[in-house]
């Protein structure tokens, strides 16, 4: 496995070092092959690959599958996402979902059912349980004009993945939240523990005769929730919270910028 992972570390270091576009993607295609054919090897689910570091791999709180996870910037600067589901299997046999973005084809994200050969893709960073179901903090640089962070509902019933769930109180007509900002801007996204919630950053239109340009929203210094509770995400507005420092969110970054001892490329 060392030496699956060292091939994938040049390969991945090429895919975002590489100038040219065609150059890239090539990398990536081959990168593509090289993951799979090394998660073919028995009990690969084991190995941490721990020297991955441009890209992301998320374990399930329970362990019951990984999520990998990256991103290639386009020379247009729309991004394309990349991703497989990695399940754990009890003979140690490969047992690979691959996630294939269709971004651009789904018209209205935050209130689709999605599967994965049909995913809106993001680069996952974080993973919380929410009952029988996994809620999945992710990354989306979408255009130079707008970045995005989202939360994804993951369901697993030990033989299919579903994406998309309406879960948030604050609107059952969601299936996953998108929040759209400027791409200057930094939108804190993360699972809290101890309180048992997800707290992120309130966004804002800056300028209210610009609604819908979003490279005019961005933060406003006050934060909210979402608590986790009977298998809901309870909104709460305006939370008590101080981003101290050391609590930088590893989502907030370019493509291809690692965090040291972070297993990502956003």
């Amino acid at each position: 496995m060392g030496k699956w992972q060292d091939s994938l570390v040049r390969l991945g270091r090429d895919m975002f070092e590489k100038k040219a576009e065609p150059e890239r993607l090539e990398k990536n295609f081959t990168f593509v092959k090289t993951l799979v054919s090394a998660l073919k090897e028995r009990h690969s689910f084991l190995y941490p690959f721990q020297a991955l570091k441009m890209i992301s791999i998320t374990m399930a709180p329970d362990n019951r599958f990984r999520i990998f996870s990256w991103n290639i910037p386009l020379d247009d600067g729309s991004f394309l996402y990349y991703g497989a589901i990695q399940t754990k299997s009890k003979n140690g046999e490969l047992q690979l979902v691959p996630l294939l973005d269709k971004t651009f084809e789904i018209k209205n994200p935050e209130n689709a059912i999605l599967q994965p050969n049909n995913w809106y893709g993001a680069q996952y960073y974080d993973i919380a349980k929410l009952d029988d179901a996994y809620v999945l903090a992710g990354w989306k640089g979408q255009n130079p004009t707008e970045t995005q962070k989202v939360i994804e509902i993951l369901q697993f019933d030990g033989t299919k993945y579903n994406l998309g769930k309406s879960v948030f109180s604050d609107d059952r007509n969601a299936t996953r939240k998108v929040f759209r900002f400027a791409p200057d801007a930094r939108m804190y996204l993360r699972f809290n523990t101890a309180r048992n919630r997800l707290i992120f950053d309130h966004i804002v239109l800056a300028d209210s005769s610009a609604q819908g340009n979003y490279e005019v929203y961005g933060p406003d210094l006050t934060y909210d929730a979402y608590q986790f509770k009977q298998n809901m995400l309870h909104y709460q507005g305006n939370v008590p919270f101080i981003n101290e420092k050391g609590q930088s969110d590893e989502g907030n970054r370019a493509p291809g910028q690692a965090l040291p001892g972070k297993k990502s490329g956003l």
